[in-house]
Parts: C-alpha cells; structure tokens; sequence
C-alpha cells in the first residue's frame, strides 16, 4: 500500500514537472517568432516531425475517448491538445490523479487513471457490440501510420538534405522536439505499467526513444496482436492482469464505484 502511494506521488511530481517544462516550451517558443515557422511549406522536417506529433496523439484521443462520453469536451479536447500538445496531456492526466479516491490510490493508481468512469459501463457496452473499431482495423490504421512514418522521413531527406543542420532547427522546431521527448516519457510510463519483463519495456521503450512514433506504432500493433478478435480495442490501455480481472469480475470497478459514492 505505501509503495502505491509513493508511486502516486512520483508519478504526480513527474507529470507536474513535464506540464511546467512543457509550458515554458510553449511561451518561448510564442515569444521568439509567434510559431511562424511551423507553417514553413518548405521545411520538409518540420512536416515530418508534425506528422510524428499527430500519430503521437492518436492513442491519447482515443484513451480520452474512451474515458469521456460528451462529444463537446471531446471535439474541445482534440482542439486544445493539438495546439499545446503534451501540456495538455500531462495536464489531463494529472486531473486523473487528483480525483482518486484513497482506496484506489492503495489499490492499483494507474489503472483507475487508465479505466472510465464505471457509470458508462452499459452505454459504452451496447456501443461495443454495436461495432466501432475492431482489433483488425485498429492494427492496419497504425500499420499504415508506421509505414508512412517510415516512408516521409526519407522523402523529406530526399528533398531536404539531412536534418543535422542549424536551419533545420527553428523554435518551432525546438518546441516540437520539446514535445515529442515529453510525449516519449509519457509513453514510457505506460509501457512500464504494461510490461511485466523490465528487459520488454527497456527494449520497446528504446525503441519509442530512438524512433518516436514509428516504434510507437510498432507497440501498439504489438499489444493489438495479443488480442482477440473479440475484445474490445481499448483493452490495450491496461495489462494482462487488470484485462483478467475487467473479464473475470466486470462488475468490480462498478461496486467499487458505487462503494465510493456512498462515502461522499
């Protein structure tokens, strides 16, 4: 139980800190040219690193999705998260931590971050087996993502030279790049919750790392594969474990709810 609460707090201060680093990003960034240099039709790498920012935020839309029902706060969400990027993601994420209770904060704090609140439980059920994405689906989307990830950096390269260059890097750049490490140590986090090999989740988190959204998408085809046809996509978002538990008692975290609720 302590080493659940020392988790929380490590995991609070670290979001928080990526927030702050990640917002001053953003502010000197804005002050030194407005992010006029993100609209550069000719920066080719420029291009591929937003590409990269984009495929980066699919999993995080779909999560927040997965967690909220009202289409506003979704479309608003989408909106805000593509022009700060992973200041409102750890921003979110941060909100997910603060509103658990102390029994899940002993319990297991990431997967109560990870799960939806329990009274969607029958809406996003009937959802479920009226379609949405399958498994299937879901892995050709980040096949292809991976694939185009792979082909655009060779083309920019092609048409650009390479990208070790001073002008190649503008503060729209510096920003992006900013991004796209605090997005890689967020990633890491959940993969570090996913894996129970520390060998798989250095390897994979190696590979977000040194390849940013191409690993990323490889890991999500990974974890897809693992599934079966008939479980639901967002299985993905938790480990084996919690995945036995949701299957075996799907009524636990609805109770636990209900339990919670009646201590208000």
């Amino acid at each position: 139980m302590a080493a659940s609460a020392s988790k929380l707090f490590v995991l609070e201060t670290l979001f928080s800190v990526l927030a702050c680093v990640m917002g001053t990003a953003l502010t000197c960034g804005f002050a030194m040219d407005n992010f006029a240099s993100c609209f550069d039709p000719r920066a080719r790498w420029m291009q591929v690193g937003l590409l990269g920012f984009l495929i980066n935020l699919s999993p995080i839309t779909v999560w927040y999705f997965y967690k909220e029902s009202k289409w506003i706060m979704r479309v608003m969400f989408m909106y805000i998260l593509f022009f700060f990027g992973s200041f409102t993601m750890c921003g979110y994420i941060l909100q997910q931590f603060f509103k658990l209770s102390p029994e899940q904060t002993l319990k297991d704090p990431l997967f109560f971050v990870l799960a939806r609140p329990q009274n969607r439980d029958d809406a996003m059920g009937a959802s479920n087996r009226r379609g949405g994405f399958s498994v299937v689906t879901a892995s050709i989307i980040y096949v292809s993502l991976g694939c185009l990830m792979l082909i655009f950096p060779v083309f920019a390269w092609i048409t650009d030279g390479s990208p070790f260059r001073a002008q190649v890097f503008s503060p729209c750049m510096v920003t992006l790049l900013i991004d796209l490490c605090i997005q890689a140590v967020v990633y890491s986090v959940w993969i570090g919750y996913k894996e129970s090999s520390w060998i798989n989740a250095f390897f994979w988190i190696l590979c977000i790392v040194c390849f940013g959204s191409i690993g990323l998408c490889g890991y999500i085809v990974r974890e897809l594969y693992y599934l079966t046809p008939g479980q639901p996509v967002y299985f993905i978002f938790f480990n084996t474990s919690n995945r036995d538990v949701m299957l075996s008692d799907p009524l636990l975290l609805k109770n636990h709810h209900h339990r919670h609720d009646d201590t208000i």
